[in-house]
């Protein structure tokens, strides 16, 4: 019988919501004894919502601050929890568990026995949730893709918040962290495809937070433009969160691992909830029917066609670009998606849209 603590910590995690918010399974209480001491469990359960200080939590736990202190600096060392430094002044945050803590374990790319043994954990409790739960067809997509800006055919229209270098132009905090995704992979022994793993990116706040306490590299922005091809010459997905503004990380995907994409694959139609707004328009003229970007394709949305130019199925396509930055000879462009929805606004905007989404299920 796992402690109480454990048990209180499981409707706090469900509370914070997420994917993978807390489910009353074995897998959780064996997954959440090895992030968290008793003690940690206690004070996690405490953490009001937003950033607080050390001393005004303990105060409401009735413990001394500097016993209090050791455990939040502990905590956020481990990524069970937020931490950053403001004006000389730390202030700590709680955390969901994705995003948040499940993937804070992997973006200092560490490999020990208990980063192995962790990621099994983690790999457990997560198939065990997808086993019980099953998300509604038409769910709102939290996540997007971020066609890549290069590949977009003049004449298009293109929103700022379809262009990743104006994400990087508007941040002075940049940080590049270890894929969650392929480094778990890794550590449980699969296949990572020999793709980069030192490719994902966190912005503003969050990149305080990777630097200071995850070991991630901060990055000017020239810098993070270098990463960004390095990614698409792999023919990994640029995503982000689903909205207009506030972008405030930047995830390098593929097929096999990430949580997102692999979320989308299941769905009967994956370029419809998963998609950036974009198409790809071949040029028959210069293509040569070399099948790279078939090969290239993340959600296997191409096929050659009859006249030797590969063909899309839309209901697949995510509109990610892999197959126009492969292209040896540049036949390929990204047009606009007649009738796409753009993201939401902000962050009140997309909670919104997923009620709906929700209602309608």
């Amino acid at each position: 019988m796992s402690d109480p603590v454990y048990h209180e910590l499981l409707e706090v995690m469900k509370k914070r919501g997420g994917k993978y918010a807390g489910m009353d399974t074995p897998e959780f209480f064996a997954l959440v004894e090895e992030l968290f001491t008793p003690e940690e469990a206690a004070v996690n359960n405490a953490m009001p919502r937003g950033p607080f200080q050390a001393a005004g939590l303990a105060e409401s736990m009735g413990r001394e601050a500097s016993e209090v202190e050791a455990l939040l600096e502990s905590m956020a060392d481990k990524g069970t929890c937020v931490a950053v430094e403001m004006g000389g002044v730390q202030f700590y945050q709680s955390a969901r568990f994705m995003p948040g803590i499940l993937e804070f374990q992997f973006m200092t790319g560490r490999v020990s026995d208990r980063d192995r043994r962790i990621a099994r954990l983690i790999h457990d409790y997560e198939t065990a949730c997808d086993a019980r739960v099953k998300a509604p067809e038409n769910e709102f997509p939290v996540f997007r893709v971020i066609t890549v800006d290069q590949a977009i055919e003049g004449g298009n229209t293109v929103h700022t918040y379809d262009q990743i270098k104006t994400v990087i132009e508007q941040n002075e905090d940049i940080a590049v962290s270890t894929c969650y995704c392929r480094h778990a992979a890794m550590l449980r022994g699969e296949d990572t495809h020999d793709l980069p793993m030192d490719v994902c990116m966190q912005f503003g706040v969050n990149a305080q937070f990777a630097i200071q306490r995850m070991g991630a590299r901060k990055v000017n922005k020239e810098e993070a433009m270098e990463v960004l091809k390095r990614a698409e010459e792999a023919g990994l997905i640029h995503m982000s969160q689903n909205m207009a503004d506030g972008i405030d990380f930047l995830c390098n995907c593929d097929r096999w691992h990430c949580v997102a994409v692999k979320t989308a694959m299941a769905k009967p139609k994956p370029g419809v909830f998963f998609n950036s707004g974009f198409e790809p328009k071949f040029d028959s003229d210069l293509c040569t029917a070399c099948e790279t970007c078939i090969d290239r394709c993340p959600p296997q949305a191409l096929s050659m066609g009859d006249e030797d130019v590969p063909e899309v199925d839309l209901d697949r396509c995510f509109g990610c670009a892999a197959c126009a930055t492969g292209c040896p000879v540049e036949a390929i462009s990204m047009v606009s998606k007649p009738g796409f929805t753009p993201p939401p606004e902000n962050a009140k905007a997309m909670k919104e849209a997923y009620k709906a989404s929700l209602g309608s299920a």
